[in-house]
């Protein structure tokens, strides 16, 4: 993928796609795992990224420093909407510049641990909330306080992280699920209702990852099992979930909006 834009026709609305070396991007839970990865595909594409973190400063201020002026550490809660627009501001008046591009990583304490998932009857509304509001009110916020700037220049790109479980529930993590399919209901109302001022809001949805923190507490022989079971023949990494998410930014997506694409070699089907 290269950073040359294709070239727009007057029908198109707003400024046209802007290439990701000339984008403001902000990842939240970007300092580990895949938020990790995916910062550093854009900031190895040449983009300005300001890299959510939460309890993660040290992570997000040395992977900022490898890429001097385009990197930046910024504190992200996604369960505090108010922080949420701090970090937009601080990230705008760091680059000078409006954020073009908002990346919904962050998990909200969670491991995929399935021996020590919540079985149904133990599941808790306060779980379940926990999920809910890093998964569905995180992003949303994420998303009302970069959007106005995003229209303002006719041009914004939304992606936010799903999982295939929603389609293939073969782990039951009732909470994790049920607030990623929200998630998901939710890229698909607000790539309507965004669309006309030139904003794209896309999804992508992996499998099990090898390896993330979230992901460690996973036994060996469920990856094994995972990549017997895929097209592939492996279990797919944080860096390769990393390029779609890429994809929907740059301009190659320019017509691609309200979609979910599964990423986990071809596992899951639709």
């Amino acid at each position: 993928m290269t950073d040359t834009a294709p070239q727009s026709t007057s029908s198109e609305p707003g400024a046209g796609p802007i290439p990701l070396a000339e984008q403001v991007v902000v990842v939240s839970g970007g300092a580990r795992g895949l938020g990790a990865a995916v910062s550093r595909a854009f900031l190895d594409h040449g983009a300005r990224v300001a890299i959510g973190y939460h309890r993660s400063r040290d992570a997000a201020e040395a992977l900022a420093a490898e890429y001097p002026g385009r990197g930046f550490a910024v504190p992200l809660d996604v369960t505090d909407a108010d922080r949420v627009g701090a970090g937009v501001e601080a990230t705008a008046e760091q680059f000078g510049e409006p954020v073009s591009t908002v990346v919904n990583n962050a998990l909200v304490d969670f491991v995929f641990d399935g021996d020590a998932r919540p079985k149904a009857h133990e599941l808790t509304r306060a779980r379940l909330d926990a999920q809910l509001t890093g998964s569905v009110h995180g992003p949303l916020a994420l998303i009302r306080a970069a959007s106005p700037g995003m229209a303002g220049r006719g041009f914004g790109r939304v992606i936010n992280i799903g999982t295939n479980l929603v389609q293939n529930p073969v782990v039951p993590y009732h909470d994790y699920t049920a607030a990623k399919a929200a998630l998901l209901a939710l890229t698909r109302t607000l790539a309507h209702d965004l669309g006309p001022d030139g904003i794209t809001v896309n999804m992508v949805s992996g499998g099990l990852l090898r390896t993330t923190d979230a992901s460690a507490a996973t036994p060996e022989a469920v990856f094994d099992s995972i990549a017997a079971s895929t097209p592939l023949g492996r279990v797919t990494t944080p860096a390769e979930l990393a390029d779609a998410v890429l994809f929907f930014a740059s301009p190659w997506a320019r017509a691609i909006t309200g979609q979910n694409l599964i990423v986990d070699g071809g596992l899951v089907k639709g």
